[in-house]
């Protein structure tokens, strides 16, 4: 059985909290990503941060992203899976809350993250169609 652990991307990097969006914002460039996890200073996961987010609520409200936190945009509900889920579960995830990541979890503890481009390096066109179909589909 293929899991969350064989496809994720390790060693994810976080966003403190307690970060300002231009320093989140500067670390997604540094690493080419679009979404980074938030971290509390007790290294728990607090939520993700897309560079979206950093738009719609931050930018486009006229906030200051230079004093505006990660933490004020973290999305209310964390979505995660499991490392030792299968991908059908990891897959099911996605879908239903039709998100493009999501951060894996082995205990507490954030082991990395699957996105897209690691479904579709890992599993067949199929599985990836679907859920790239399933996220951008409109509610």
């Amino acid at each position: 059985m293929t899991t969350a652990r064989d496809i994720m991307t390790p060693d994810a990097t976080c966003v403190r909290s307690s970060e300002t969006l231009v320093d989140a914002a500067r670390k997604m460039v540094e690493l080419d990503v679009g979404a980074l996890p938030i971290c509390g200073p007790d290294e728990k996961l607090k939520g993700m941060l897309t560079d979206r987010d950093i738009v719609v609520k931050a930018v486009a409200q006229g906030k200051d992203p230079a004093q505006c936190t990660a933490g004020e945009c973290a999305q209310a509900e964390i979505i995660t899976v499991k490392a030792d889920d299968s991908v059908e579960q990891v897959l099911s995830v996605m879908s239903e809350h039709k998100i493009r990541r999501v951060p894996v979890i082995d205990g507490h503890i954030l082991v990395g993250i699957i996105a897209q481009a690691d479904v579709a390096r890992s599993l067949s066109d199929r599985q990836t169609g679907d859920l790239v179909e399933t996220v951008s589909a409109e509610s």
